[in-house]
């Protein structure tokens, strides 16, 4: 054999080879599934059960969007079943000095006692059609990847104006597989919810911080609230029965919720720039933050009930980024990525046809980063505010946009008279004090860092921002945003001018992303995703985008370090943890929990695990079995889920729920709310 045709077998064998591993399924059970693309084959074949539409359909009615979070349905009368850390923002802003929820929890005994959460909204998906040829079919030959985002954006706006005036739904279209898929969501909105019950922090959160992202634990993070229509409770038959039967390891069981973001079908080059940009300035300022607000939190009592709900969530996004970047410090893991990426990258070389359409895709995202990261500071700290962290910018920035038809679609219009939660200006200042000297520190030598500074300290300057805006006041607001561009203009409150002295260089750092950045990965995205499909077709999930998803996995526990930890936990377990810790912060056991404990079964089940795919947004999902009962409500992954933000993982990976079984029996023995269980039982 002469050494061309040689060459050529050689070619030949490592293309076949790289089309092989390029047909092979995705891994194990990964999946977050759109509704209308869930593998039903691939779970008969696996599991002997077939998923029908009747049982999609029932299942999407009865699953809840809860703010960037999730919650289901629970009884025909319109109980809603979330996590507490999901809730607490509702529970915050129904707690005073006087009466702080958080800390004492709450029951209503009777639907008169129910209370109202204003500013809570419930999002319920009603339907999901493709329109990706209309989105698709708004680009044209030769267009610059800035018209094509263009193009793609104004065809949205008009499909989702169209579909909302036709329906009289909430319509969003959302972007799947890197921009190659688009489909329309449309969903009703419930307005009047009401707080049921949730118990106290101490152990809906049992553990704190310390415990967050880890498993074993035993932790009662549920709050019930109820759908209110025309001031009547809700009347709906999609509704989650409570499991009929007991809950075993190796059982198949289907999360639904509403997972915020992954990053799976990232370029190897975008998985860098997180490692080496985004992710250590986004740890370094989450960690100062966290600092702030302890040391906020031990003036007294009711700094610290202020603090406690923006703390956790400091706390939480802290965590959950380190844990994030692990994976992408993980040398085996960037090794399997770039591996991947290289295999296709080389099919795709090797086709001239793919090459000429798809070949410099990955060069273009590459360089794209490489520009993010010339000004990714001034980016951050101006048009995503880091540099001016309290509610009061947020509602300048929101009139001033809202005079110049600058506002960004999607955010929020406080122009009016709409207020956020309780404005407490001492914490505002001590937030916006700690983000004028991150900007101090970061960009010092910026004109726009020192018109803002002068020659004061950033506590002073931050000081005479909160104590001499008026922001707080609506009729001024409405004022403001009545007047239009001249009386922003005009304004001489302190908060309005600076927000107007930073637009310039936030309109000039966002205009050059969407340019340089979100516009050449819009673009290349989408070219990247379709090379994938030419080569492996679409049997693999989208990456999250915090809308309904299903997902699905077995209750099984694992081996950590040669330790077996088990599928579930008990109350006797959370006795037991609360003993070894002294009772002590953050696992200190309310005093009804030892006054109650006779009374309780502690072989019931408090939490499990199960090897379902989940990420944040997936908080408060609700996990069925095969009959679509409540088993439980996903709250937490262990440390080791973090990572499959890029790559999927079930060896170690978890989700963590709370056990149904645990729900009842603490409901029932320790808060004596009967009434409850038997709506939850249909009894």
């Amino acid at each position: 054999m002469n050494k061309f045709r040689l060459k050529q077998l050689k070619i030949s064998l490592t293309l076949l080879v790289l089309f092989l591993w390029l047909l092979l399924p995705a891994a194990a059970d990964e999946g977050l599934w759109p509704y209308n693309l869930v593998p039903k084959d691939y779970l008969a074949k696996k599991y002997n059960f077939r998923v029908t539409d009747d049982w999609l359909n029932h299942l999407r009615l009865a699953s809840v969007r809860f703010g960037g979070a999730s919650a289901s349905f629970v009884s025909p009368d319109g109980l809603v079943l979330t996590n507490h850390h999901v809730g607490r923002g509702a529970i915050q802003n129904l707690s005073t000095a006087e009466r702080n929820l958080i800390k004492t929890g709450f029951y209503a005994r009777t639907r008169q006692e129910e209370l109202k959460c204003p500013g809570t909204q419930l999002w319920v998906l009603q339907e999901i059609e493709d329109v990706t040829n209309l989105v698709l079919g708004s680009e044209k030959p030769g267009m610059s990847a800035q018209e094509v985002l263009a193009a793609r954006q104004k065809a949205i706006a008009e499909i989702q104006k169209e579909a909302s005036d036709k329906s009289g739904l909430r319509c969003q279209v959302v972007s799947l597989y890197s921009g190659s898929m688009y489909h329309l969501y449309k969903y009703k909105i419930y307005n009047d919810v009401r707080l049921v019950f949730a118990p106290e922090e101490d152990i809906a959160f049992f553990g704190g911080d310390p415990d967050n992202f880890t498993y074993p634990r035993y932790d009662l993070d549920i709050s019930i609230f109820r759908v209110y229509e025309n001031d009547q409770p809700l009347k709906t038959p999609h509704y989650l029965k409570w499991k009929s039967s007991p809950l075993k390891e190796g059982d198949l069981v289907f999360c639904s919720g509403n997972p915020g973001s992954t990053g799976r079908m990232l370029t190897y080059d975008q998985l860098l720039f997180l490692r080496d940009v985004n992710y250590p300035f986004t740890i370094a300022n989450l960690k100062r933050r966290q600092a702030v607000l302890h040391e906020y939190a031990r003036r007294g009592p009711e700094q610290e009930r202020i603090a406690l709900n923006t703390l956790f969530g400091v706390e939480n996004s802290l965590k959950a980024t380190i844990g994030y970047n692990s994976g992408l410090l993980d040398k085996n893991l960037m090794a399997k990525k770039l591996a991947e990426e290289q295999a296709i990258r080389k099919a795709v070389a090797a086709d001239p046809e793919l090459a000429k359409e798809y070949g410099q895709a990955w060069e273009e995202i590459a360089q794209a980063q490489k520009e993010y990261a010339s000004f990714f500071k001034e980016y951050m700290l101006f048009e995503r505010a880091n540099a001016f962290n309290t509610v009061y910018f947020n509602l300048a920035r929101s009139l001033v946009r809202s005079a110049q038809r600058e506002r960004p679609a999607g955010a929020p219009d406080m122009a009016g008279g709409r207020m956020p939660a309780t404005i407490h200006d001492d914490f505002e200042i001590v937030k916006l004090a700690d983000s004028l000297q991150l900007l101090k520190e970061q960009l010092p030598d910026l004109q726009e860092t020192k018109w803002i500074l002068g020659c004061q300290t950033p506590e002073e300057a931050a000081k005479a921002l909160i104590s001499g805006t008026r922001l707080k006041d609506p009729e001024f607001r409405k004022k403001l945003a009545e007047g239009g561009a001249e009386a922003i203009n005009m304004c001489n409150d302190p908060m309005i001018k600076l927000a107007l002295m930073v637009e310039p260089l936030s309109q000039g750092v966002r205009e050059r992303y969407e340019k340089r950045v979100q516009a050449v990965e819009t673009k290349n995205g989408t070219l990247v995703a379709r090379a994938i499909f030419k080569l492996k077709g679409t049997a693999f999930p989208p990456d999250a985008t915090g809308t309904l998803r299903l997902s699905f996995g077995v209750v099984k526990g694992y081996v950590e370090n040669g330790k077996k930890i088990p599928f579930q936990t008990t109350f006797a377990g959370l006795y037991a943890k609360a003993k070894e810790k002294n009772n002590q912060a953050p696992w200190f056991l309310p005093e009804i929990w030892y006054k109650k404990k006779p009374a309780l079964n502690l072989n019931t089940p408090i939490n499990f695990v199960a090897t379902i795919d989940s990420i944040g947004g997936n908080s408060g999902s609700p996990v069925v079995n095969r009959k679509g009962e409540f088993v439980g409500a996903l709250f937490d992954g262990n440390i080791q889920s973090l990572p499959t933000r890029f790559v999927y993982e079930e060896k170690i990976s978890r989700s963590v729920m709370v056990h149904a079984d645990g729900i009842i029996e603490s409901l029932l023995k320790v808060y004596d709310a009967k009434p409850l269980v038997d709506e939850l039982l249909g009894r």
